[in-house]
Order: C-alpha cells, then structure tokens, then sequence
C-alpha cells in the first residue's frame, strides 16, 4: 500500500509539475533575469538587412498559393532582399505550373515524393542567402515577419528563430478549434518564457529561420524535420529565439479525426526526436536547457501521457484500501472524475459549435495524450511515414 501511495504522488506531481509548475518557475526566473538585464534598443536600419530565402516545401497545396504569395510579395521587407523558393516534389495537382506564374519564385520539382525532409535536403543546396525562412504552404505570415526574425539573428549566439503558431479565432468554434486555438496561446506563451530565460526549446514548422551556414541535411526518415533541425543547432552551442510578433497564423484542423490525424504523427516524431537528441538532457554539457528540454518536452510528451491513467487507478486503489472517505484522495479522485466527465461532455459535442469553448479543453487534452499512445505504437511498429498526409483544414 505504501508503493502504491508513493507512486501515485511522484506521477501525480510529474503531471502537475508540466502543466503548471514548469510554467510558473519559468516565469518566475524570468522575471528575476529582467531585473538584472539592460534592454536593448531596437535597431530599425534597413541599409543592414541582410538577403533571406523564403522556403516552403509544398506537396499539393493549388488551393493555397495564390493567397500565400499574395502574403510574401507584400511582406515588410526590401523585395530586392527576398528570394521565394518552392519545393513541389511529388505534387501532381498542378501546383508547380500554378508557381511558374510568378517570375521571383524558383521551383524546384520531381515528380518522387521523399516527404518534406526529403525536399529541404534537396532544397538546401540551393539556398545562397545567409538566412533561411521556413514556412508552410498553407499558413500566412505576419506582415513584419521578416524584419522581428532578422533582428534577432543580430546576436551572435542566435542560431534559430522560431516564430509563433496562432490559429483563426472565432466567436464560436467546435472541438478542434476551441481546443487548438487554446493549446497554441498556452504553448506560444511557454516558449516565450523559455527564449527570455535561454532558449526555445524547438520550433514549429509553420514559421521558423536557421542561419543558413548552420543547416545541415538531415536523415530522410525524419518525422518532425523542425524540431530535429532547430534542436540540432542548439547542441551546437547556438541559441533558438523567438518574437510573438512573427507569426503564421491558420486555420484549425477541419475535425476532430483530422486532428488527431496529425497529432499521432506529432507523437510518433517526438518519440524518435527524443532519441535523437538525448544527449541534450546533459546538464553538465548544455546547462540550464537540458532542464527546460526535460520539463517543456519529454515531461510533457512522454511522462504525462502514460501517468494519466496510472494515477486515475492507483487513485482508486488507494481509496478501495482505506476505511474512511473523507480525505484527500477521495477529493483527487472526485476531480479527476470531472475531468473525464468534462471529456466525455467534449466528445459528444465535438462537432457542435459553441461560444462557451472553454468546455472543449478537457477533451483536447485527452486528445493530445491519446495521440501519444498510438504514436508510440506506430513509432515501434515503424508505421508512420516521412510523407505527411496534410490535415483539411477548416
């Protein structure tokens, strides 16, 4: 009996500790770091920008590119300054013949599809300017985008910039919405805190930049190919930035099946992330981010997912045990009962769209960790492809 309470306080506190006490100390440090730290004035001299590649590698995405180019001719930038690469491999939807419309795009195409880390690696080799922007064929920048992320990369130290993911935000929103839309204000706000305090820890694929002499290819199994190219400069000695201001802004995923579509694939790469950059929990070798690696990422991803229904079992074992109700763990167990409660409510409206969206957060959370659990079989079972089947989107 006593393993069994000492067990469900060590995953219990795991999982409060990732989803609450991480953020908190983070906070707080920061805080205390900007008590000590001299801002810096910012630096608006556009005789210093330096040339940057907008890169997207694009599978399919006809419906897409004329908003999407729209968006990066009109960018706040020198136009001069910007080159437009496109990588279409294994697109078969006339999306290359769409690109060749526009005279400032270079597109690079075959009809083989290798997955997106199969069109960076070949794309690389074409990048000639000293900065690489990555962005998705489906999202739109902010208007000053380039400008925030160029600022950043003053710093030396500055190997990676990563940019914010928002999602449309509507008045009333079903599951995927509500849920997504919340889930990135509160990972966008995370990885903020990180980059004051050192370094984001990775960045999203929808808008991120690499120093372009720090990119190197990358094993064409990979899954999540931001992630690993992000996390591979910091063992480098680099730093990973980040501005809330730069950001790709999207629509949420179409449903819930779409959703968790992608958030499998999510999982499965974040399995085989970890093992590939494992030797970043070195505190003696990458200091303080080895602790922001273990609390932001692998608490979160793998610890959390498989203490959930532990600690929901080990709770009521605990209860069955003892003689008397009226303690704690009975009070653990009522809220936990709620929480499943709050999901199931969540699955049977998911597809109805309300105002009261706070309702839906329960079940994406669940979403979120059920995902890792299929992901983690696919992983072993080596199931999940590099070809990522895009998600529809609303």
């Amino acid at each position: 009996m006593k393993i069994i309470i000492i067990l469900f306080w060590i995953l219990l506190s795991l999982v409060i500790y990732s989803y609450v006490g991480y953020p908190i100390i983070l906070y707080i440090l920061v805080k205390i770091k900007s008590l000590f730290s001299q801002k810096k004035e910012e630096n608006n001299n556009n005789i210093s920008l330096p040339e940057v590649t907008l890169f997207v590698a694009a599978y399919n995405e006809k419906d897409y590119i004329a908003t999407k180019m729209e968006n990066h001719l009109n960018l706040n930038y020198p136009k001069n300054k910007i080159k437009h690469l496109w990588v279409t491999d294994g697109s078969n939807d006339g999306t290359p013949e769409l690109l060749k419309k526009y005279p400032e795009v270079i597109v690079l195409h075959e009809n083989k599809r290798n997955g997106k880390i199969g069109a960076i690696n070949r794309g690389k080799k074409y990048i000639t300017t000293p900065i690489v922007i990555f962005s998705d064929g489906n999202t739109i920048l902010s208007k000053n985008s380039i400008k925030i992320i160029v600022d950043l990369f003053k710093d030396s130290k500055v190997g990676c910039v990563a940019g914010e993911k928002r999602i449309y935000n509507k008045n009333i929103d079903d599951a995927t919405g509500s849920g997504e839309s919340f889930y990135w204000k509160f990972e966008s706000k995370i990885k903020k805190w990180d980059a004051e305090l050192y370094s984001a820890v990775g960045a999203a694929g929808e808008l991120f930049a690499v120093r372009t002499e720090l990119l190197e290819e990358v094993e064409p199994d990979t899954i999540l190919d931001d992630f690993i190219i992000s996390l591979r400069i910091v063992k480098k000695g680099y730093t990973i930035k980040y501005n809330p201001k730069a950001y790709a802004i999207e629509t949420a995923s179409a449903n819930i099946k779409e959703e968790l579509k992608r958030k499998i694939r999510i999982s499965a790469g974040s399995i085989q992330s970890i093992i590939r950059l494992k030797s970043l929990l070195n505190p003696f070798k990458y200091g303080i981010f080895s602790w922001q690696f273990f609390s932001h990422k692998i608490a979160r991803w793998i610890i959390v997912p498989f203490s959930l229904p532990i600690i929901y079992i080990l709770n009521a074992l605990i209860i069955l045990k003892m003689q008397s109700i009226n303690n704690i763990y009975t009070l653990l167990f009522f809220l936990q009962t709620i929480f499943y409660l709050f999901v199931f409510i969540g699955w049977i409206f998911k597809n109805k769209k309300i105002k009261f969206k706070l309702i839906f957060i329960p079940y994406y959370i669940y979403i979120m960790n059920y995902a890792v659990w299929v992901g983690l079989y696919r992983f072993i079972r080596g199931k999940q492809t590099v070809n990522w089947e895009r998600a529809k989107r609303a």
